[in-house]
């Protein structure tokens, strides 16, 4: 199947998809023939993404990951309109810098809660539609701060590391019950997204200097990654984490 081709037809609920790598994935699944449902909180950059999509037959959901009520709510939507998913993308994510030792509880719980409590919420959520399309997978985007360490990134490590063990105990159990569900997760390195840029030119040019390659990633290279676990092609890929770092974790 030509790779433009390879998504006709799937329907495709990516979470943060309103800008950086989610809203990279979305314009990439749809260039591809897939029907999206993307969420998010900010509804005003996220119907701006929806307005840049090829396609047709596209759906706008506000969505707190963190609530498992919204999550119920919202898979309730994407069952009344197209009674099944192929695809789940769990990319919302954030995170700040600072030191275990100036984080404070409530900020802990946020962080846990954007990052992993809503792989958890979402995956759960959504199974009873994946199991329905009989060929569907998930994909988790985790970071390399779950195998490296950077001054600041403790509970984010902590969360993004969660996620990497989630889905492989995930990818497990849905195989050993019969669900033909894989999953996977992914890990970018440093991405040139909207929020890297706001941290300014010299923050983007210190870690540009820092990997091998020279250079931060483009949100489409990490798109490119999570479309392939998502295919066919990666049928036999399940459990897996795949690296998208320009060689920064290799050193």
């Amino acid at each position: 199947m030509p790779a433009n081709e390879r998504h006709a037809g799937r329907i495709v609920m990516i979470t943060g998809a309103a800008k950086g790598i989610g809203a990279a994935t979305a314009h990439a699944f749809a260039l591809e023939g897939a029907i999206l449902v993307l969420a998010d909180i900010d509804m005003v950059a996220l119907n701006a993404t929806m307005a840049g999509l090829p396609g047709a037959g596209h759906l706008a959901i506000r969505l707190d990951v963190t609530t498992p009520d919204d999550w119920q709510a919202a898979v309730a939507q994407v069952d009344d309109r197209f009674g099944k998913l192929d695809v789940l993308v769990n990319n919302a994510g954030w995170g700040n810098l600072r030191s275990i030792f100036d984080t404070k509880p409530e900020d802990w719980r946020r962080l846990i809660a954007i990052n992993l409590d809503s792989v958890f919420f979402g995956t759960m959520a959504a199974m009873p539609l994946l199991e329905r399309s009989g060929d569907a997978a998930v994909v988790n985007v985790s970071s390399i701060r779950s195998r490296v360490v950077g001054f600041g990134s403790g509970p984010y490590s902590a969360a993004k590391a969660g996620v990497e063990m989630f889905s492989r105990v995930a990818a497990v159990e849905c195989a050993q019950t019969g669900r033909k569900v894989r999953v996977n997760s992914i890990h970018p390195g440093f991405v040139d997204t909207p929020l890297s840029k706001a941290q300014g030119e010299a923050a983007r040019a210190a870690r540009a200097a820092s990997v091998p390659q020279g250079r931060m990633a483009e949100p489409e290279e990490i798109a490119a990654g999570i479309l392939f676990l998502a295919s066919r092609e990666a049928s036999y890929v399940n459990g897996s984490a795949l690296v998208v770092d320009g060689a920064f974790t290799a050193v």
